[in-house]
C-alpha cells in the first residue's frame, strides 16, 4: 500500500506553512560521501551543497508497505495480511531555476550538479562498488532522511538568443538510503536505521528518547543524528530520524 504525503508551501520562493518561520529561508539539498564504514545511519564526508534558488511549491513523501496473504484450505478466501516489511521512503520535489536577471549559464550549472547526483563517487567507482553520492534534503529546521538521487528531469522553458538555458524546471525523485527490513515485527520494539518520526506540538528529544529506546537519557544521539544544535528549538511538521537501537547502545 502506497501512502503519498503532500506539503504545500505558501508559493514559490516561500518558506513552508507548517511552522515556518517569517524570514525567509532556502531550501538546500547537501550532498556527501557514502559512509566509508557502510551501514545506513549517517552519510559521509560532506561535499557540497546545493542551495536552491527558489524553495519547492510542495514536497511529495509516498511510504509502500509489503504485505502478504495465505490462501485458506478452502481457497475461497485469503487469509489475514502479514506484514512483511516496508519500502524505503520516496521524496519527490520539483525545483524553479532561473538566470535571466544575469543571462548567463547559472541554470546550467545546477542542472548538472542535479545530474551529477545520479552517478557513482569518484572514491566509490576506486573501490569497484560504484555507490552514489548520499544527500539530505534540508529547509530550515526541517531535516530529511539520508537518500540517494533516483532521478532528476529537467525542462528547459527559456532560452537566450545565443541558444544558452536560462529557465528550467526540474524534479527531483529522492529515495531513502535503507527500507525496513522484511519481516521485522513492528511491535518488538526494534528499530532500524531508518526510523524516523514527525515532530508535533510538545514533542522533546527526551520524550522521543523514552519513547524510542526508553531512556531519555539518549536524547543526544538523537540530537547528533540530525545536527540539531539547540534542543530547545524543535519545529512542528520537522522530520527526525532515529538512530538504530543497536547503533546507540554500541556508541
Amino acid at each position: 500500500m502506497a501512502s503519498p504525503i503532500t506539503f504545500t508551501s505558501a508559493g514559490t520562493g516561500a518558506a513552508s506553512s507548517y511552522g515556518a518561520p517569517s524570514n525567509l529561508q532556502k531550501a538546500v539539498l547537501s550532498v556527501h560521501k557514502p559512509p566509508k564504514a557502510g551501514g545506513a545511519a549517517k552519510p559521509g564526508e560532506l561535499m557540497h551543497d546545493i542551495t536552491f534558488q527558489f524553495n519547492p511549491r510542495e514536497l511529495s513523501l509516498t511510504k509502500s508497505t509489503r504485505w502478504e496473504r495465505d490462501l485458506q484450505p478452502n481457497h475461497k478466501k485469503s487469509g489475514t495480511p502479514e506484514y512483511k516489511g516496508a519500502e524505503p521512503v520516496k521524496l519527490s520535489l520539483e525545483v524553479f531555476l532561473d538566470s535571466t536577471e544575469h543571462m548567463d549559464d547559472g541554470v546550467v550549472r545546477k542542472v548538472e550538479q542535479l545530474f551529477a547526483c545520479c552517478v557513482p563517487t569518484e572514491d566509490s567507482r576506486r573501490q569497484g562498488k560504484g555507490s552514489p553520492p548520499w544527500v539530505v534534503f534540508k529547509w530550515g529546521g526541517m531535516t530529511g532522511f539520508p537518500a540517494f538521487v533516483a532521478s532528476v528531469a529537467a525542462k528547459y522553458t527559456l532560452f537566450t538568443p545565443a541558444g544558452v538555458p536560462v529557465r528550467a524546471v526540474c524534479t527531483v525523485s529522492l529515495e531513502e538510503i535503507s527500507g525496513e527490513l522484511g519481516g521485522q515485527n513492528p511491535t518488538s520494539g526494534a528499530l532500524a536505521a531508518r526510523d524516523s518520526h514527525v515532530l508535533v506540538a510538545g514533542d522533546t528529544l527526551q520524550s522521543l528518547a523514552y519513547r524510542a529506546y526508553g531512556d531519555p537519557n539518549l536524547w543526544r544521539e538523537i540530537a547528533e543524528a540530525n545536527n540539531i544544535d539547540d534542543p530547545m528549538r524543535l519545529r512542528p511538521g520537522s522530520r527526525l530520524l532515529l538512530p538504530a537501537l543497536e547503533e546507540v547502545r554500541g556508541g
